[in-house]
């Protein structure tokens, strides 16, 4: 069945390059940004939202005694919403198996290598201390497991003898500001689904690295 105009919610805990990513492709996309949730209250991703007219809010998960309760909390706002799939940009939590399993299918996320090789955090370091010569990007939708579920997309970047994690991280988030959009435009289509921990577009199976080479 194909979506039009789907609407999206974005959580994020600082920066929000890739909320604004999404923002700025949502022009001329077919999916429409209509809530930003932050954990973190000082997060410069809440003034992209405010600067682009987008409903915000914060759940600082420092006033909740456990990661359950914050995530309850968080549900209950989501609930409230009712967006049609949740997009996880820089959100720097660990979410609980009640709350996958409550949204099961309809979160993404974006993680900074070519999963499942190096999940986790410090990702750009770690390529370099480990002599990669090449490093990327993965789409893929959330489960219980961390950085575990099923991929989506990638696009890679070769590692260069002159780069810092730095210079490394920038190249990669240029990867990641033209996939993110594009892997969200194809569930708000009705062309992405996630189905007994498999990701499928246009009713294939995808393999275990996902797209490398992107449609359309």
């Amino acid at each position: 069945m194909q979506q039009t105009d789907c609407t999206i919610a974005v959580l994020i805990s600082g920066n929000g390059s890739n909320l604004q990513a999404l923002i700025d492709a949502s022009a001329s996309s077919n999916y429409k940004v209509g809530l930003v949730i932050s954990n973190n209250p000082a997060a410069y991703g809440l003034q992209r939202a405010a600067q682009a007219g987008i409903p915000a809010q914060v759940i600082n998960h420092r006033d909740f005694a456990s990661r359950e309760a914050f995530d309850l909390e968080l549900i209950s706002a989501l609930d409230a919403f009712k967006p049609q799939l949740i997009v996880l940009a820089g959100f720097m939590r660990i979410l609980s198996p009640q709350f996958v399993q409550h949204f099961n299918g309809r979160i993404l996320n974006i993680h900074p290598s070519l999963l499942p090789k190096y999940p986790g955090t410090n990702t750009h370091q770690r390529i370099l201390d480990a002599g990669e010569s090449e490093h990327g990007v993965s789409v893929h939708f959330v489960t219980e497991e961390l950085d575990g579920g099923p991929v989506i997309a990638q696009e890679k970047v070769a590692v260069l003898d002159t780069d810092t994690a730095a210079v490394l991280a920038a190249r990669v988030a240029q990867k990641e500001h033209l996939v993110y959009p594009r892997v969200v435009s194809w569930f708000a289509s009705g062309r992405l689904r996630m189905q007994n921990n498999n990701a499928y577009m246009d009713a294939t199976q995808l393999p275990a690295c996902g797209l490398e080479q992107l449609p359309k």
